[in-house]
């Protein structure tokens, strides 16, 4: 019999790019290296020659948050901390809890009320967190957790803290690994834009280590009810189905204007319609099940190539931030009721070419 696999550990893996030292613990739950998927159908709608999905729902609670709490919470860890909190629409809560819970940690949350899907709040609770609901918004959360956390109550693991932009950032290492080189395009969700502003700080790292030859045009797509930075001021009731994305003013807001404007990219809104349009297609024609927010990017992708906006991108990786897992009732909604027959050959056929 052969020995046990070891946890892949995104620290060890990446520590020579990342504020890590020797005294930095290596908690790992085999987080990162999520696989690069190509959309034969994608480039057949769009017209891109090549167009990639990297599909961030593979990680261990089924986001890219994943990648940053490792190194938040080993950093909380190394500097004596007893606790963590943070404010979340769901992903960040469920990441924060499961890594708190591996390294022995207490781990608050501060929720939305009503505004969080079920498959993360299951997560939340399940690994142990004290989680919180607020009446109010995302925003309203994250006032409440810093203002805990500048008291000394715990360490604030949201994106506002550097050590999550430096373990998201890897993700676009693995890209430029992937593929031989950086792509010409990202198309990625924008919510509290902290995602944005690590794949951009990947990237630029990665063209000045030698993982890349080139610079990346990133596009970030916000939700239409949601969109504060495409409409250039903060927006005090957002609305979206996507809720990973209902956020009205972001933490990362400045840094991914900086992202957007030296790649010569473009953050752009996308309608519920249109988001909840590609999370069907992405499903139903290339296999892929990701929560509504993670469709954005292929929403965007989409409706520029509707436009006619995507001259001289010939390599594009679209970022699929989160699982479908994580929002069953979305799912669930487009076939609201189950066809029940008798258990005969008979009524099986009848019953599925009903449906066909």
């Amino acid at each position: 019999m052969g020995s046990p696999m070891a946890t892949t550990c995104l620290i060890d893996r990446y520590a020579a790019y990342l504020p890590v030292t020797p005294r930095t613990p290596r908690i790992a739950l085999g987080e990162g290296g999520t696989p690069l998927v190509r959309a034969p159908r994608l480039e057949a709608e769009t017209g891109v020659r090549e167009v990639w999905l990297k599909v961030e729902g593979m990680n261990p609670t089924g986001s890219f948050k994943d990648r940053g709490m490792v190194l938040a919470v080993a950093k909380a860890m190394e500097e004596g901390a007893a606790s963590v909190i943070c404010a979340s629409t769901g992903n960040t809560a469920a990441s924060a809890a499961a890594y708190a819970a591996r390294a022995g940690l207490e781990c608050a949350v501060v929720l939305p009320a009503g505004h969080v899907a079920l498959g993360k709040l299951a997560q939340a609770i399940v690994f142990g967190a004290r989680v919180i609901a607020v009446r109010g918004s995302f925003d309203d959360a994250l006032v409440v957790v810093k203002e805990l956390a500048a008291g000394g109550e715990a360490t604030l693991v949201n994106s506002i803290n550097p050590y999550r932009i430096e373990g998201q950032k890897t993700a676009a290492f693995e890209i430029c690994e992937t593929l031989g080189d950086a792509p010409d395009a990202l198309f990625i969700p924008v919510g509290n834009a902290g995602n944005i502003t690590a794949y951009w700080k990947g990237f630029v790292e990665a063209a000045r280590t030698g993982m890349a030859t080139r610079g990346v045009r990133m596009f970030g797509f916000q939700a239409a009810g949601a969109a504060p930075i495409v409409h250039g001021r903060p927006v005090a009731e957002p609305r979206t189905i996507a809720t990973a994305i209902r956020i009205g003013n972001p933490a990362s807001w400045k840094s991914a204007v900086e992202a957007r404007d030296a790649s010569g990219g473009a953050i752009e809104a996308v309608t519920d319609e249109e988001i909840l349009d590609a999370y069907r297609f992405l499903a139903g024609c290339e296999g892929v099940f990701c929560e509504p927010a993670s469709a954005a990017s292929v929403a965007g992708l989409r409706q520029r190539a509707r436009r006619g906006a995507l001259e001289g991108i010939e390599r594009i990786v679209c970022v699929l931030t989160g699982n479908g897992l994580k929002d069953p009732d979305t799912a669930k909604s487009f076939s609201p009721s189950l066809t029940e027959v008798a258990p005969t050959a008979e009524d099986v056929r009848a019953a599925i070419r009903a449906l066909s």
